[in-house]
C-alpha cells in the first residue's frame, strides 16, 4: 500500500512525523506501592534496564522474572526542538499497556488509562521543554480475574490454557507531531450494492474554523474517486463513489476484496482551511461485504466456508508481544500454507499490523476479546469499555468478518441460568451492533448461547466417525438442547432458542503431538506421525461431511508453554509437513444427509 511504513505502528492511519520510542528504557519494581508517595515520577533510581515493548517476564525484555510484580516504573528521555514545532502538536502513543498506565512527561502527570489491549494517547504539547525531556509510566496490573485478561493467568502458577502474566507496557511506545487542526479519527464502511464508501471523519482543533475534508482513493495508483466537504463543528460525512471516474474493469464496477483476490485501495485525507492545507493522512480501504442469509454465510453475495484456525499469537521469549513484523508476516503465510483461508484470534487483540498484513494477504479474521472471569458490576464495566474500543479500533480492516466478545461463558459463568449474565450479553450483543451493522457478531462463543448471528459449538471429539454420527443423527436434539453436544454444555442457554442461524464448529482437534515434552492437549497424546495424520484427518473429514455446517476452526496454530497442541511448536516448525495438512484441508469432501 502507498501509506505503508516498515514498523509504523498504526498502518490504516499513516502520517510522516514520528518517533517509534521502542529500545531501551530505565525500570524497576515497586512491589511495595511507594512509588507515587516518593514522585518517582520526578526521578527515580531506574535499577533495572528493560527492552520496549517486550513485558518483564518475557526474556526478549532483558529481565525473564515470572513472578508477580504488581506495580512497574518506566523512564526514558526524549529529544524535542520546540522552534520546530510551530502550530504543531506532540502526542504520546501507547498501543497496549497492561493494565492501568499513568504517566508524566517532564514530572507533569498526562493522564491514564484502564484496559491492557487496546491504544490511548496523550497530548504532551504543553508540558515539553526544548531540548531533552523525560517520559515516566507507572503501571499497575494484578491477578484479579475482574480484568479483561485473555490467556493470562490469575494464579501465581500456569494452569489449564492459562499462562504467564502479561504485565505493563507490550505494544509499541510512540510519539508524533500532528497539526493543531487534524484528524482524530475516520471510519470506512463500504457499500457493495451502491459501489461506494460510506466515510465518516471525527477532527480535533476544527471548532471555530472553517474546514473542509478531501479524500480520494486510488487503486494500484490511478485516481478512481473524490469528495470534499465542509467540517459540521468536529465532524463530517461524505461518500465515494468507486464507479463513477472509473470503470473498473469487473461486472461491479469495482474491485473486491477476498481471500482469494485481496484487493485494495489507497485512500488519502487532507483537511483545509480555505487554500492551506492542514494535515495529511494515508489509509487504505477493501470492498467486501459479509452478511448472514438463513443457514448461511456470504462473502460479496456468494457462500463462505470457512477453513479457520485458532491462533492466541504467543511466541516463546517475547510471550503475547510479536518479536517483530516479520513475526507476524511469518505466521500469516505458514497458515496460509496449511491451506487455512482463516484465523480465530483467540482472547487477544493483536498488534494492528497483523491485520494489517491479513488485509493485504487476505486472510480472513475472527476478532475476539480478552476474557475476564467473575461476574461483577466492576467487571461488566471494564469489558464494555475495552470491547467498545477494540470495535471502534480495528473497524476499518476488511479481514475482520466476525465479532467474538465472548467464549465459554468466560466472565459469564452461570449464563445458562442467571437471567442478569444473559442481560449482558444480550447488550455486548447490541452494543456491537450498534457500533459496526456490517459483521456477525457471536456473543458466546461455543455454547449457551443467547443472541448471537452465527451458532458455534466446540467439541473436542477425537474419533471422525462418532463425531459425524452425533451432528448428523441428533441435530434437532442438539439446537433445542434435549441433549448435550459438549460434556455438559447446552447450545443454547434457558430461554433461548435456534432460529436458523449458520452453524460452524468452532473449536476441535487439539491433537497433543507426543515430541517428548510435558504438556497436554485434548484427548489423547498421539505418538508418531503416522497417528496424527490419521486422527486429523479422520476428524477434519467429518466436520466437511456436515451437510448444514457453514466452516471449522482448529485448535491449534502453535504449542504455548504447558499446551502442545500446535501444527507448530513454540518455536514455528511444523511438526507435520504442511503439504499434508493443506491436502487435507483442501479436499473436496461430499456431505452426508
Amino acid at each position: 500500500m502507498k501509506c505503508y511504513k516498515k514498523n509504523y505502528p498504526r498502518p490504516q492511519f499513516v502520517r510522516d512525523n514520528w518517533v517509534d520510542l521502542s529500545g531501551e528504557w530505565g525500570f524497576r519494581f515497586d512491589d511495595e506501592n511507594r512509588g507515587e508517595i516518593e514522585k518517582w515520577y520526578q526521578t527515580f533510581d531506574a535499577q533495572r534496564k528493560i527492552q520496549v515493548p517486550f513485558t518483564y517476564e518475557t526474556e526478549k525484555s532483558g529481565i525473564g522474572d515470572e513472578s508477580v510484580h504488581n506495580y512497574v516504573w518506566y523512564r526514558r528521555t526524549f529529544e524535542i526542538d520546540k522552534k520546530a514545532m510551530k502550530n504543531q502538536r506532540a502526542i504520546l502513543h501507547f498501543e497496549g499497556s497492561d493494565f492501568t498506565t499513568k504517566v508524566w512527561v517532564n514530572g507533569e502527570c498526562l493522564g491514564q488509562h484502564k484496559g491492557g489491549y487496546t491504544r490511548f494517547s496523550f497530548d504532551m504539547t504543553s508540558v515539553l521543554a526544548d531540548g531533552e525531556n523525560i517520559v515516566t509510566v507507572r503501571v499497575e496490573d494484578s491477578l484479579d480475574p475482574r480484568q479483561p485478561r485473555g490467556k493470562q493467568r490469575w494464579l501465581p502458577k500456569n494452569f489449564g490454557c492459562w499462562y504467564v502474566q502479561t504485565t505493563g507496557i507490550w505494544k509499541s511506545v510512540w510519539m508524533e507531531m500532528v497539526p493543531e487542526s487534524r484528524l482524530e479519527h475516520v471510519k470506512m464502511t463500504p457499500d457493495l450494492e451502491k459501489g461506494t464508501l460510506e466515510i465518516e471523519c471525527m477532527l480535533e482543533g476544527a471548532k471555530g474554523r472553517n474546514l473542509d475534508v478531501e479524500a480520494a482513493a486510488f487503486f494500484k495508483d490511478t485516481l478512481v474517486a473524490r469528495c470534499r466537504a465542509m467540517v459540521d463543528e468536529d465532524i463530517v460525512r461524505m461518500q465515494l463513489d468507486l464507479r463513477g471516474i472509473h470503470n473498473a474493469d469487473t461486472e461491479w464496477g469495482f474491485y473486491k476484496w477476498s481471500p482469494e483476490e485481496p484487493n485494495l485501495y489507497d485512500i488519502e485525507f487532507r483537511v483545509y482551511e480555505g487554500t492551506e492545507l492542514l494535515d495529511e493522512v494515508g489509509s487504505y480501504f477493501g470492498m467486501r461485504e459479509i452478511r448472514i442469509d438463513g443457514p448461511n454465510i456470504l462473502l460479496n453475495g456468494e457462500p463462505l466456508y470457512q477453513r479457520l484456525i485458532l491462533d492466541q499469537g504467543y511466541w516463546k521469549e517475547s510471550h503475547l508481544t510479536p518479536p517483530d513484523e516479520e513475526a507476524l508476516v511469518t505466521d500469516i503465510k505458514k497458515v496460509q500454507n496449511l491451506g487455512y483461508n482463516g484465523i480465530r484470534k483467540h482472547q487477544k487483540t493483536e498488534d494492528e499490523r497483523f491485520l494489517y498484513w491479513c488485509d493485504v494477504m487476505g486472510m480472513l479474521v475472527w476478532g475476539e476479546a480478552p476474557s475476564n472471569y467473575t461476574y461483577t458490576d466492576d467487571s461488566v464495566v471494564l469489558f464494555m469499555k475495552e470491547w467498545s474500543d477494540i470495535v471502534r479500533q480495528n473497524y476499518n480492516h476488511p479481514s475482520i468478518i466476525t465479532w467474538t466478545p465472548v467464549n465459554e461463558s468466560w466472565g459469564v459463568p452461570s449464563v445458562e441460568t442467571e437471567p442478569m449474565q444473559q442481560h449482558f450479553t444480550e447488550m455486548i450483543y447490541h452494543l456491537t451492533k450498534s457500533l459496526d451493522k456490517g459483521r456477525p457478531v457471536i456473543v458466546n462463543d461455543g455454547w449457551e448461547h443467547t443472541v448471537s448471528d452465527i451458532i458455534t459449538l466446540h467439541d473436542y471429539e477425537e474419533k471422525g466417525e462418532d463425531f459425524l454420527h452425533r451432528y448428523l443423527a441428533h441435530k434437532d436434539e442438539l439446537m433445542d438442547t434435549r441433549i448435550y453436544h459438549c460434556n455438559r454444555k447446552s447450545a443454547f442457554a434457558n430461554g433461548y432458542i435456534y432460529k436458523g442461524q449458520p452453524i460452524i464448529i468452532s473449536e476441535f482437534g487439539g491433537i497433543a503431538f507426543d515430541n517428548g515434552e510435558q504438556g497436554w492437549g485434548y484427548g489423547n497424546k498421539v505418538n508418531s506421525k503416522e497417528e496424527f495424520i490419521k486422527r486429523f484427518d479422520d476428524i477434519t473429514t467429518a466436520m466437511k461431511k456436515l451437510p448444514y455446517s457453514c466452516g471449522y476452526c482448529y485448535t491449534q496454530v502453535t504449542d504455548i508453554q504447558q499446551e502442545i497442541n500446535g501444527l507448530m511448536d513454540i518455536e514455528r516448525n511444523y511438526k507435520i509437513e504442511p503439504e499434508i495438512i493443506r491436502e487435507i484441508n483442501l479436499r473436496k469432501v461430499d456431505t452426508v444427509e
